[in-house]
């Protein structure tokens, strides 16, 4: 999970990935789905005392683990091209 600059003013700024995802998988919109973090929090309660970290910052589960780590934030592959 990460938290970038939210996109509009109903946006949090989190993304929640799986961590198995290709960056092929990823760059079809149709693989992507939008949805309050609410849902993700009654889905994955861990979540919830991240929430409330800054924009830039990153986590990841070690597979097995309940916990959260920090994490490195991920690079935009588009940000270099431009």
């Amino acid at each position: 999970m990460y938290r970038e600059e939210p996109d509009n003013r109903i946006d949090s700024g989190w993304r929640f990935f799986a961590g198995t995802e290709s960056q092929e998988f990823v760059d079809n919109a149709e693989n992507l789905s939008l949805y309050d973090v609410n849902t993700i929090a009654n889905d994955d309660p861990d979540i919830i005392p991240l929430l409330d970290s800054p924009f830039g910052c990153a986590f990841e589960k070690e597979p097995g683990s309940r916990e959260f780590a920090v994490a490195e934030f991920p690079s935009d592959p588009d940000a270099a091209e431009g």
